[in-house]
């Protein structure tokens, strides 16, 4: 590694004095740091393809916004969590030096998480492109109304879904939206695709999991606006018979690892409040 980059959340004014001490400590050692706010797209993207490592100083968010530049590049995150639930971050605050000697003396390992493509189609043209490391999210704008989505899976009709609206999520947005609505839990490296329908109304329920190489199709049927979101920070008013087309990106995120790779569950157990068993088999 020879240029790091630290992203500092710009609501969070300890974020930012911590990206400048761990700029002073990384040059002190011999390495180039940038330091940058983790909301401005602008700029990450015109320096990120000049570094070997992204550092996130926030929450989740600030990690999303961060891969889905950064897979472009291959250029690995490194999240230090000072938000709230921190799913994706690996570092706490206070042991930012500790783990930072790991990852810069090569102790550490590369996680790679697949993405999302998803385009959003309207009378024959494809309008936008985008990227998600979550999810891409179909549903009602402000009314509180049905509305209806024709799911198709490689061109074949799947069901028509009557609700809130429905999730495509990669492995990742498993513990984010999807586990909300009641969809299943899966390895962050698996590659696959997770349907979760949002409160269904006499429709489809179930959670579908489909293999990444499959290509999502739906189809928007309402008289009122719809709202196409990704990874839950940009939304897109979605039209009737506007269709949205998703399947697995050829970019993927990497994160940087320090702790062992069963790390994923214990983090889970964590963030869910669940306390360690006792009394199991072994115990005693």
């Amino acid at each position: 590694m020879k240029a790091i980059g630290i992203l500092h959340h710009p609501k969070i004014p300890a974020s930012q004095s911590l990206s400048t001490e761990i700029a002073r400590w990384i040059e002190a050692r011999g390495y180039e740091a940038w330091e940058c706010s983790g909301w401005d797209d602008e700029a990450i993207r015109a320096r990120v393809a000049q570094l070997d490592l992204l550092i996130t100083l926030g929450g989740d968010g600030t990690i999303l916004r961060a891969a889905r530049i950064g897979a472009l590049h291959r250029v690995p995150i490194l999240g230090i969590n000072m938000g709230r639930l921190g799913f994706l971050a690996e570092i706490q605050p206070a042991e930012w030096r500790e783990r930072l000697e790991e990852v810069l003396r090569g102790d550490y390992w590369l996680e790679k998480r697949m993405m999302l493509h998803a385009e959003l189609w309207r009378g024959g043209k494809c309008l936008q492109r985008h990227v998600a490391l979550n999810d891409v999210v179909v549903s009602r704008g402000c009314l509180a109304r049905v509305i209806r989505l024709g799911a198709d899976i490689d061109g074949h009709r799947l069901t028509t879904y009557h609700g809130d609206g429905l999730i495509v999520s990669t492995p990742t947005g498993c513990t984010a939206y999807a586990l909300a609505c009641g969809g299943p839990i899966l390895p962050p490296e698996l590659r696959s695709i997770l349907l979760v329908p949002i409160a269904p109304h006499l429709s489809l329920d179930r959670a579908i999991v489909l293999a990444d190489g499959a290509t999502v199709s739906i189809r928007v049927c309402t008289d009122h606006v719809a709202v196409l979101t990704i990874d839950g920070q940009s939304a897109i008013d979605l039209a009737h018979d506007d269709r949205i087309v998703a399947h697995a990106s050829p970019h993927s995120s990497l994160f940087i690892r320090t702790q062992g790779r069963g790390y994923f569950y214990q983090t889970l157990m964590e963030r869910l409040g669940n306390p360690h068993e006792v009394g199991g088999v072994g115990d005693g």
